[in-house]
């Protein structure tokens, strides 16, 4: 079953704790790939922290630094998860507390998913770990982990809009 995105852009949204490190990485990450396969007009992409700490701030710096040097935007802006977010088609969450939070607030505990399910090499439970409290080195982990994910969302996403699948990646380099 394909989505009819004629009358709304299927929607996409990350979620981690405080929406300034994990999911914002993935969103401008999984944005940016958007763009260069030709999908941004079809796909909204959000993200969102399960509570309120950074409401309105900027990504963490090092997140952003990170995003940078891999050629990434960095222009962000923190959100609370709320219902524009849980109404999203897909929700990806960082670890199992997210998934958890996240599967408990939709009617469809099957839009939600762990980002790294879409991983090969990863298993299914895998998680994205919380850089906050560590050093510049676990941000660099966490891209790694975001970069090997997206092209298996993309890959899911092309499916569900109908789109025909890459070969094996989404075909970008960064």
């Amino acid at each position: 079953m394909t989505f009819d995105s004629s009358t709304k852009p299927f929607h996409v949204s990350f979620v981690c704790t405080g929406n300034i490190c994990r999911s914002p990485m993935a969103a401008l990450v999984f944005g940016e790939h958007l763009r260069k396969a030709g999908l941004a007009d079809r796909v909204e992409v959000s993200s969102a922290g399960t509570g309120p700490w950074h409401v309105g701030e900027s990504a963490d710096p090092r997140a952003s630094a990170v995003l940078a040097d891999h050629g990434y935007p960095t222009e962000h802006t923190a959100a609370q998860l709320d219902e524009h977010h849980l109404s999203a088609d897909l929700l990806l969450a960082m670890d199992a507390g997210h998934l958890r939070v996240a599967r408990d607030a939709v009617a469809d505990p099957n839009r939600v998913r762990l980002l790294r399910s879409f991983d090969p090499k990863a298993d299914e439970w895998a998680e994205v770990p919380d850089p906050y409290f560590g050093g510049d080195r676990g941000f660099d982990r966490v891209m790694e982990m975001i970069e090997a994910s997206v092209p298996g969302v993309l890959d899911w996403l092309r499916t569900h809009l109908g789109e025909p699948r890459s070969a094996g990646s989404s075909g970008i380099t960064t």
